[in-house]
C-alpha cells in the first residue's frame, strides 16, 4: 500500500539520500584541482578561460534540470536517475587523460546532464516520498547528504593531488562513485504512485509557458525563491573557480586548498540538518533572506583575511548562509506548487539557479581579469546582499496549497 511521509518510506528515502551522496561527490572531486589543472597542466592563464568549466558545467545542468521537470511530470522518475548516471560513467576517465582543455570541456558538459538528471531526480523523489508535511528536513537530509559528498570528495582529491599529483590518481575516486551510484539506482522504486495519491482528484498541469513564467516572474513566492536560488548559485561558481586561486596566491598548498574547499560545502551540508527542519516551523522567507546576507559577509571575510583561519571563517560564513538557503528554497517550491505541476516548477527554479554558475564563472571571471581577483569577490558579495534584499522585500511567507489549486 502506498502512503505519504517521511517515516512510512524510511527505506526508499534513505537509498536515494545515499545515492545522491554519491551525485555530490562526483561534482566535489573537481572542486580544489580543476583550477590547478587548468593552469598548470594546460597553461591558462586568463581567469575567463580558467573558468569556462564552470560555464559548461552550469548551462548544461540547467536545461537538464529544467528538462528532467517536464519529463518527471510527464512519466517515470526512475529512468531519468539511470540515464544520469550512464551518462556520467566516461566522466571520470576523461578528467583522468583528456589531452586538452576542449575534452575537460566536454567532460563537464557530460557531468552537468548527469547532475540535472540524477540529482533533480532525487528531489523530486524525496518530495514525493514525504508528501505534504516535513518537506524542509526532506530537502536538509538531501541537501545535507550531496554536499557533505562533496566537501569529502573535495577534501581528498585535493590531499592525493598534493601526494600523487593532478592526474590521473585523484579521479579514481570518481570510477568508484559512478559505479556505486548506478548500482543502488536500480534498488530505487518508482514514486510515481505516491503523487497520483497527492493530487488525487486535482486539475491537470497547466501549458508549460504558465508554469515557466509563474516561476520565472509572475508569482511574488516563486519567483523571489528562483532570484535567490540564482544568486546562491552565481557565489557558488564564483567560490568554486576563484577560491582555489585566492588562495593559491594567498600561500596556500594544494592540501590546503583542499582542506578550504571542504569546509564550505561541509559547513553547508551539516547545517541543512538543522536549517531544512527549523525551516518547517519558523517558515521560509526569514531564513532566506537572512542566508543570503550571511554568505555576503562570509565572501568579504575572505577577501579581507590573508592567511588560513581568516580563510576558514570566511568559508564556514558562507557555508552557513547557504545552509540557510539552499534546502528552504526547495521546500519553499514544494509547498507553493502543486503535485501536478511541481516537477516541472521545480526544473524552472532548478533552471535559473544553476545558470547562477555559469552567469557567475563568465562575470567574475572578466571581472578579474581587468580588476583583479578581489573586485570580482567584492561585486559576488554585493549581488548577493542585494538577492536577500529582494526576498524581503518581495515574497511573503508560502503555505501549503490546497489540493485543488492550479497554476
Amino acid at each position: 500500500m502506498i502512503r505519504l511521509g517521511l517515516r512510512e518510506n524510511i527505506g526508499q528515502f534513505g537509498l536515494l539520500v545515499v545515492v545522491n551522496a554519491f551525485v555530490g561527490a562526483m561534482v566535489g572531486m573537481e572542486r580544489s584541482i580543476l583550477p590547478a589543472i587548468a593552469g598548470q597542466q594546460f597553461q591558462l592563464a586568463a581567469r575567463t578561460a580558467i573558468l569556462s568549466f564552470i560555464v559548461v558545467f552550469g548551462v548544461t545542468k540547467a536545461l537538464t534540470n529544467y528538462a528532467t521537470g517536464r519529463m518527471a511530470d510527464r512519466g517515470r522518475r526512475k529512468r531519468l536517475l539511470l540515464a544520469g548516471w550512464v551518462v556520467a560513467v566516461p566522466v571520470p576517465f576523461m578528467l583522468m587523460w583528456a589531452p586538452s582543455w576542449t575534452w575537460i570541456l566536454i567532460a563537464n558538459a557530460l557531468l552537468g546532464v548527469s547532475q540535472g538528471l540524477t540529482w533533480s531526480t532525487t528531489v523530486i523523489m524525496k518530495i514525493d516520498l514525504v508528501g505534504p508535511e516535513r518537506r524542509g528536513l526532506a530537502m536538509g537530509l538531501n541537501e545535507c547528504a550531496g554536499y557533505l559528498a562533496a566537501a569529502a570528495s573535495a577534501f581528498a582529491t585535493g590531499l592525493v593531488a598534493s601526494r600523487a599529483g593532478l592526474r590521473p590518481e585523484p579521479f579514481y575516486l570518481g570510477v568508484v562513485f559512478v559505479a556505486a551510484g548506478l548500482c543502488l539506482s536500480f534498488f530505487v522504486r518508482e514514486t510515481w504512485g505516491h503523487v497520483a495519491i497527492e493530487s488525487k482528484g486535482a486539475a491537470p498541469a497547466g501549458a508549460e509557458r504558465d508554469i515557466f513564467w509563474r516561476t520565472t516572474f509572475t508569482d511574488r513566492n516563486l519567483s523571489s525563491v528562483s532570484q535567490a536560488g540564482f544568486f546562491n548559485n552565481l557565489n557558488d561558481g564564483m567560490a568554486w573557480g576563484l577560491f582555489p586561486l585566492f588562495f593559491a596566491a594567498g600561500g596556500m598548498g594544494l592540501a590546503e586548498i583542499g582542506t578550504l574547499a571542504a569546509i564550505y560545502p561541509a559547513t553547508w551540508g551539516i547545517g541543512q540538518l538543522a536549517t531544512g527542519a527549523l525551516s518547517d516551523h519558523m517558515g521560509r522567507k526569514w531564513l532566506i533572506a537572512p542566508g543570503m546576507w550571511i554568505q555576503a559577509v562570509g565572501i568579504g571575510v575572505v577577501i579581507t583575511s590573508d592567511r588560513f583561519p581568516g580563510f576558514a571563517i570566511g568559508a564556514t560564513l558562507l557555508g552557513i548562509g547557504t545552509a540557510m538557503v539552499y534546502p528552504t528554497l526547495l521546500a519553499a517550491i514544494g509547498d507553493i506548487a502543486h503535485p501536478a505541476w511541481r516537477a516541472s516548477s521545480i526544473g524552472v527554479y532548478r533552471l535559473w539557479r544553476d545558470l547562477g554558475y555559469a552567469v557567475g564563472a563568465l562575470v567574475t571571471g572578466a571581472v578579474a581579469d581587468v580588476m583583479g581577483v578581489p573586485a570580482a569577490m567584492w561585486l559576488v558579495a554585493a549581488l548577493t546582499c542585494a538577492s536577500g534584499v529582494i526576498v524581503a522585500i518581495r515574497m511573503t511567507e508560502p503555505s501549503v496549497i490546497p489540493v485543488n489549486a492550479v497554476p
